[in-house]
């Protein structure tokens, strides 16, 4: 029987683990520590550390099942083979085996664990590898003809980015037969669909830099990245990714839900695949944190989430079909990835909610595209930017989609023109953070390597203040022997008391002093390879490497930053117990001044449900529980259920904070946390929220103040409710009443004033309607009027469109220092189309926006003083359309 794709992941699990490896889990899609990357892209973005010698790996040889998101074939996804999920099956090595064990390695799991014929395997090798070259035709005993050299052009030399870890690599493509070739010299390198590329196999030993340059890594290191849908094509004889197994059935869930039959029309099956696609993309991208938004990753998957409706709504399919989607793909991969269950509420929850809010606009959208499309299809090779922005400012249709839909008409978009209009909605305020280095990670590298394993060791969660000595001095990236008063410098110690930011906790300042010299420390932070570097500025003599030093940390800093620290997981833990079990920490900040903590949940909490929250933190303080830490293997850790923070990069073993004190049973609050902590909760003296609200699509933020700062703040409250009391003569416990007093008389004064503006309307419609004029048998009334607000604009057109029976009218007022238009028809035989030519008219007052349906629409714009001349242009184009003209 023909293995599935979980069976073939779980041998290839089993085959490395025999040799030898470690089975680690799959990182997040979001990369932890890695700037150059939008997400994980690929099996070895977890190890690149290791591989860079900045960090030590938890084993020598390691294997992984990595989920990967790649964006550069989103547009073409709906394919027989693009993914922008998909998972990488690998097996690394950390300087230790290299091409000999690795090359029969692979070939032995390709033909004798899954059984594929080894005539139908080719291999391609980097041009130069003869060491590779002669593995594969002496060891494996692959004849010469079936082992092709390729250059880093061609394929056969492989980076992680424009900068990192790289190296040359072989290849296995799987070999479909000469029936699927170009001819009879076709090979891997053509893109034919006769070969499919299942198995990279990338001898890591050189490090690219930002000039293209390459040097050598300090260890030879394998990094192997085998496609799992791929690996199932060839085991299980099929010709598109999407017939394998986990997929198939995907594609089975998505037809029945649009009432189609996979296989019957080539559009229909396109529109299914990218369906399925997108539907997984999104379900993983949102378990490991990313939420929609407008930028960044949030960007890339409401990009991607909104193709997947967008072929969705070409399929007829109904709405909340994501939602559903979503289910079929967390039942088809909780099993190797068990932890999409514990987020399915926040995964369908938010598909749902991002599916109906681009509903509502995308077919006013694309019918707006449609006509534009149509309007310059023969006078143009481009949509212009400015319309494209406007499209995703205004209707929410990403440039890419508009692109594609364009792609139809044998259009492109105005690339330019777009950027140029987002750069201008965007502004130019860009603020520079005073009185920090420009600490450039890619250039302190090379400084870091020197000291790796010189300035690692953290004692300070007992105290704020030890002897150590200087290991370390870095100056505008390099190192140096001393520094002299009144220079920016990082200094690294054998041992140091500072806390270094990580966890959300801002690292700690205090100073470093010698019998030579005085540094201030104002931020302590820790490199990639575990240095612990402090930042600072000498301030009285010099220091010199070897140096012993006093560390002192500044303690009410640390004290405070403590108090928030502990505030924000007892937060947490409230939050998770009063809105559910689907709350995760997605971000914070834990200052000494304030904590700011941000959190998944689609809708605004009550305030009683915020009320309770306070109530629950507070209740635990008051009861000075006792607050413990310990180490556990990270295993075991998530085996009690101590809570792990999305992005957080965790070793083997970790510290566990726990708040208990209620006595048996699992602790209030217990997370992974290698943070400052109070030692009772007591210390914290009170929580106070100051602020609740939304961020995104989904994620809220929360901030709040312990301690002295919350008194403060308290105490600022009070000075207001005093002076508000004051104010209005009543005493504190009666401002609410007199406040809602005063709220009833405005809105009596607001209700006499719009019937005296109604009134006022009425005679205004009145004398307009006597001087109307009849053109094509059709009334037509054009005229600047006075109006309050849009509603009395829309108000004194229904009225003048009921005493006119067939008739356009044509209103126009200055509101708010701004032109507003209404347009209303009535039995006209569709010869004026009231959207199309408000539109017309906004344009001449700004184009600020407008449309609607042919019968009744609103526009707008931003220029008052070309009020009359749209109002002109609407007159004009109304009397041309009724006469036949238009």
């Amino acid at each position: 029987m023909t293995m599935t794709n979980d069976e073939i992941r779980e041998a290839f699990f089993r085959f490395f683990e025999e040799r030898g490896h470690r089975r680690l889990e799959s990182a997040s899609l979001v990369p932890v520590d890695d700037p150059t990357l939008l997400f994980t892209n690929a099996g070895m973005v977890p190890f690149k550390p290791y591989f860079m010698g900045r960090a030590t790996p938890p084993a020598r040889r390691l294997t992984t099942a990595q989920r990967c998101f790649r964006t550069g074939d989103i547009e073409v996804v709906g394919d027989f083979s693009h993914h922008t999920f998909f998972e990488m099956l690998g097996n690394f090595s950390v300087g230790d085996y290299f091409k000999k064990e690795v090359i029969p390695w692979s070939w032995e799991f390709c033909t004798g664990v899954l059984g594929i014929p080894a005539g139908r395997l080719w291999i391609t090798i980097f041009a130069t590898d003869e060491e590779a070259h002669d593995v594969w035709r002496d060891v494996v005993g692959i004849p010469e003809d079936r082992i092709l050299r390729y250059t880093e052009e061609e394929g056969n030399f492989w980076a992680s980015g424009d900068v990192g870890p790289c190296g040359p690599c072989s290849e296995l493509h799987y070999d479909y037969g000469e029936e699927f070739g170009c001819g009879p010299d076709c090979e891997p390198k053509h893109d034919c669909g006769r070969f499919l590329e299942i198995w990279n196999l990338v001898f890591m030993m050189n490090m690219r830099h930002e000039d293209g340059s390459l040097t050598d890594l300090p260890l030879k290191n394998i990094d192997t990245g085998a496609g799992l849908e791929r690996v199932s094509m060839a085991v299980q004889g099929v010709r598109s990714s999407y017939e394998t197994t986990s997929l198939r059935a995907l594609l089975d869930h998505a037809a029945a839900l649009g009432d189609r039959h996979y296989g019957d029309d080539e559009d229909t099956d396109r529109a299914l695949r990218a369906i399925v696609d997108h539907s997984r993309a999104v379900t993983f991208l949102i378990a490991d944190g990313v939420l929609p938004s407008n930028e960044g990753r949030g960007y890339v998957l409401r990009r991607v989430l909104r193709r997947a409706v967008y072929f969705g709504r070409s399929l007829h399919m109904p709405a909340g079909f994501m939602e559903t989607m979503a289910g079929h793909v967390i039942d088809e991969f909780r099993a190797p990835h068990p932890y999409l269950d514990g987020q399915r509420r926040l995964v369908q929850t938010t598909v749902d909610r991002e599916e109906s809010r681009f509903r509502e606009t995308l077919e006013v959208g694309l019918s707006r595209l449609d006509d534009m499309l149509a309007g310059i299809k023969d006078q143009a090779d481009a949509v212009p930017g400015a319309e494209v922005y406007r499209l995703y400012e205004t209707y929410g249709v990403p440039k890419e989609l508009t692109a594609e839909v364009a792609s139809h008409h044998n259009l492109t978009v105005d690339e330019d023109g777009f950027e140029r209009a987002l750069e201008e909605a965007r502004g130019r305020s860009r603020m520079a953070s005073a009185g920090r280095f420009d600490l450039r990670q890619d250039e302190l590298a090379e400084a870091f390597a020197h000291l790796t394993g010189h300035g690692d060791r953290f004692s300070g969660y007992d105290r704020t203040a030890s002897e150590s000595h200087v290991t370390g001095l870095i100056r505008e990236h390099a190192l140096i022997e001393r520094i002299e008063e009144g220079h920016d410098v990082l200094v690294i110690l054998d041992d140091t008391p500072f806390y270094p930011e990580g966890g959300g906790q801002m690292g700690d300042s205090g100073t470093i002093s010698a019998d030579t010299g005085r540094i201030d420390v104002h931020d302590t932070r820790r490199d990639a390879s575990g240095v612990i570097y402090h930042v600072g500025k000498v301030t009285a003599g010099y220091l010199s490497v070897n140096d012993q030093v006093q560390a002192r940390v500044d303690p009410a800093r640390r004290q405070d930053a403590a108090r928030n620290h502990t505030g924000t997981h007892l937060l947490h833990a409230s939050l998770r117990r009063v809105f559910g079990e689907h709350v995760h920490q997605q971000g914070s900040l834990v200052a000494p001044d304030r904590l700011r903590f941000d959190y998944n949940h689609m809708e605004a909490p009550h305030p009683d449900q915020l009320a309770e929250v306070r109530a629950m933190v507070n209740d635990r303080v008051r009861a000075d529980i006792t607050v413990t830490t310990r180490e556990a293997t990270l295993e075991q850790a998530r085996a009690e259920g101590a809570m792990a923070i999305f992005g957080e990069k965790y070793g083997d073993r970790v510290r566990i904070v726990e708040i208990d004190g209620r006595g048996g049973g699992r602790p209030f609050s217990a997370e992974l946390c290698g943070g400052t902590h109070v030692h009772e909760t007591g210390e914290i003296g009170g929580l106070f929220i100051i602020s609740e609200g939304s961020i995104g699509s989904g994620l809220r933020r929360i901030e709040a103040l312990t301690g002295a700062g919350a008194e403060r703040w308290v105490s600022a409250q009070l000075r207001t409710l005093e002076s508000a009391s004051r104010r209005l003569g009543v005493n504190p416990a009666e401002i609410e009443a007199k406040i809602s007093a005063l709220q009833e008389d405005l809105a009596a004064e607001r209700r006499r004033v719009e019937a005296l503006q109604r009134e006022a309307g009425k005679q205004q419609a009145g004398g307009l309607a006597d001087e109307a004029e009849v053109v094509a048998g059709v009334q037509l009334v054009t005229a600047r009027v006075q109006a309050a607000s849009v509603d009395s604009l829309r108000e004194m057109g229904d009225q003048l469109r009921d005493q006119l029976g067939a008739s356009v009218v044509v209103l126009g007022a200055v509101i708010g220092d701004r032109p507003n238009f209404v347009v209303m028809t009535r039995e006209v035989d569709g010869r004026v189309h009231a959207g199309k030519l408000v539109g017309e008219m906004a344009k001449v007052a700004g184009a600020r926006g407008g449309g609607g349906r042919p019968d009744v629409a609103q526009g707008g714009g931003t220029d008052p003083a070309k009020l009359t001349d749209a109002l002109d242009v609407g007159r004009r184009l109304a009397k041309e359309q009724l006469s036949g003209q238009g």
